[in-house]
């Protein structure tokens, strides 16, 4: 027991140094926008598809299963503000951020985690090259600044998805949905959702550049690298959540 407790802080001690490291290096002049913005395509414009699909049935089944219950107590009229002020407050950002944990994290642990073990990282550090700033900024970067952007399609997707799932057993108009939806959020939504997502993307970011940069064992490090950056990210994401939530309650934004 002591033994994985002795592991388990030490891992956190060296996320957190790795965090530091981070800044340290993103301070330095010469960034590699380059390779930042070839980032920001794979992982925003790549994500987007899957992000989109899931932010279409998630609105579309939220809006169909409350449906119901609204139906019951003789509220079928406040559906299009209750499924808008639940999607751009949690479910949207939260389901974003655990697809991009998945699909990033993932990938950003195998890709580092496969140069690591064929020595290529040791090439570039020979070679002259910075690898801490042209591998691990330019996705840290990448994923803070595409998260966001990717949580704020997804909630426009998901809404027109419960607009089509309000309009499956009911008859509601265009103009009618998106009013009342709109009518029901006030700047409070947006501003916790919009910045907790940021967070998401870096901590996503954080995790997936640690577990691959790290990366030991031959192949099947990497592969023990890719798991455990979905896991610890998605991990991350809820504690994350948590701690957004608490911090707009005590300032009234809920």
């Amino acid at each position: 027991m002591a033994t994985k407790e002795h592991a388990f802080f030490r891992e956190v001690g060296e996320i957190a140094r790795f965090t530091a490291r981070f800044f340290k290096e993103v301070s330095k002049p010469k960034q590699e926008w380059e390779e930042f913005v070839n980032q920001c395509y794979w992982i925003g414009y790549k994500t987007f598809t899957l992000v989109g699909i899931t932010a279409f049935i998630m609105g579309l089944v939220l809006t169909i299963q409350s449906r119901p219950t609204l139906v019951e107590f003789g509220a079928e009229s406040l559906l299009p503000s209750m499924v808008s002020v639940s999607l751009v407050r949690e479910i949207a950002p939260v389901i974003t951020a655990l697809i991009c944990a998945g699909k990033i994290g993932s990938g950003i642990g195998a890709e580092l985690g496969s140069m690591r073990v064929t020595e290529q990282i040791d090439a570039m550090e020979v070679s002259g090259t910075n690898p801490f700033k042209y591998l691990v900024v330019t996705r840290v970067l990448a994923s803070t600044v595409m998260v966001p952007i990717l949580s704020s399609l997804a909630i426009a997707v998901s809404l027109y998805g419960g607009y089509l799932g309000a309009n499956l057993k009911g008859d509601v108009s265009w103009s009618l949905f998106w009013y009342q939806a709109y009518k029901a959020l006030i700047f409070g939504d947006f501003v916790p959702s919009m910045v907790k997502t940021i967070f998401f993307g870096f901590a996503i970011g954080i995790v997936g550049c640690y577990k691959g940069y790290t990366s030991q064992k031959g192949t099947e490090g990497v592969g023990r690298s890719a798991t455990t950056a979905v896991i610890v990210a998605s991990l991350m994401v809820f504690i994350l959540d948590l701690i957004a939530v608490q911090i707009a309650d005590v300032l009234g934004l809920t």
